[in-house]
């Protein structure tokens, strides 16, 4: 039997829906692959758990494959340089310093920060793509453009590095009704960031599972 092949898109310290998608709706095994699109961490006052999670999900041999988000981007860019911290603190860092019980991001744990830094920007897989945004159409290379892939999403793609490839990417929240559209269309360009922190606003607050062999979908 062919691996299942899933991705999960922005958890931003949902915890509990991400632990319950993976353990419950998916239920996923050693034997399925499990990219995940970024963006982990603030926004949701769960991050640390979050992280935690996949850490000793892929401890006990599951293969997830973590890729670089904004947020976490923005989080390292805090370390390295003290003019990016209120940046980051603007777009939730506050949450995640709260979450790590720490004051500043400098205080969290190494193991956490080792964790980001090895953050892959994408993925490929047969006939698939996975990226936090999306890729530069624009430039020789899509895949030099590292900045792109975490800020920057597209609806359609020309490079012909992307041609025939199916692009499944977060980043930009949109409803769970759109997403399922997307899906249900075949469209070469896929977007499961359906907002799961965001659910006091009608049509999204859901996270969201994609299962690309067989297009299946799982919100929680």
């Amino acid at each position: 039997m062919d691996e299942r092949l899933f991705a999960i898109g922005d958890i931003h310290g949902c915890f509990n829906a991400f632990q319950q998608l993976v353990e419950q709706k998916i239920k996923l095994k050693v034997s399925d692959k499990l990219i995940l699109l970024g963006d982990y961490i603030d926004r949701g006052d769960q991050s640390k758990e979050v992280i935690d999670f996949i850490i000793d999900k892929q401890n006990k041999g599951f293969n997830i494959i973590p890729l670089m988000g904004n947020h976490e981007a923005m989080l390292l860019n805090a370390i390295k340089d003290a003019a990016e911290l209120s940046k980051w603190i603007t777009n939730g860092g506050a949450e995640t310093l709260k979450s790590f019980n720490v004051k500043s991001p400098e205080k969290i744990d190494q193991v956490y920060i080792d964790f980001l830094n090895n953050l892959s920007f994408y993925y490929a897989r047969n006939d698939f793509l996975f990226v936090h945004s999306g890729f530069n159409d624009d430039v020789n290379n899509p895949f030099d453009d590292k900045s792109f892939m975490i800020w920057e999403c597209r609806k359609v793609y020309n490079n012909p590095a992307l041609e025939n490839k199916t692009i499944i990417h977060g980043h930009r929240p949109i409803k769970a009704t759109d997403c399922d559209e997307r899906i249900r269309s075949n469209s070469n360009v896929i977007n499961i960031d359906t907002g799961c922190v965001y659910n006091d606003r009608p049509g999204y607050g859901r996270l969201t599972a994609l299962e690309l062999n067989t297009k299946c979908i799982f919100f929680v």
